[in-house]
């Protein structure tokens, strides 16, 4: 179960807002490979760290989803 704490939809850093944001991936048979939460100030922001954190940990071509704080999904792959 994801902890509470990752929708927390904002946080007061440095002067601006930052939402938290889930990036998970996925083995075919369900087991979990990465479950990160992502800090950015817009859904642009994190759907582009959220590949970048893909990328460097070669799970782009892995079963994998980015959701915002309000659960909606930025990125998906299966």
């Amino acid at each position: 179960m994801i902890s509470q704490s990752i929708f927390i939809s904002e946080l007061i850093k440095g002067g601006k807002n930052v939402a938290i944001y889930k990036c998970t991936a996925f083995e075919k048979n369900g087991e979990k490979l990465l479950d990160e939460a992502i800090e950015a100030n817009s859904d642009e922001e994190a759907k582009k760290l959220a590949e970048q954190l893909l990328a460097e940990k070669n799970l782009l071509d892995k079963t994998h989803r980015c959701v915002s704080p309000d659960g909606r999904l930025l990125l998906f792959h299966v």
